[in-house]
């Protein structure tokens, strides 16, 4: 809601401007989409990571309390 009204108080300041940030915006969600997919599957990685390595530590505490 407020990128809305950032949008509608930039149209009526310039609207040249705010007719090419729509435009652009898809554009440059498209762009960055692979970042993102990359961004997910780097923080997967590094949670399974972090699994194997205090797996050890969690099988010698044993289960938790009741």
């Amino acid at each position: 809601m407020l990128t809305f009204i950032l949008w509608i108080i930039l149209l009526f300041l310039c609207w040249p401007l705010a007719l090419l940030a729509v435009v652009l915006y898809p554009i440059v969600w498209l762009l960055m989409l692979p970042f993102r997919i990359i961004g997910l599957t780097m923080n997967g990685l590094f949670a399974v990571l972090f699994a194997l390595i205090t797996l050890p530590t969690r099988i010698l505490h044993g289960p938790g309390p009741k």
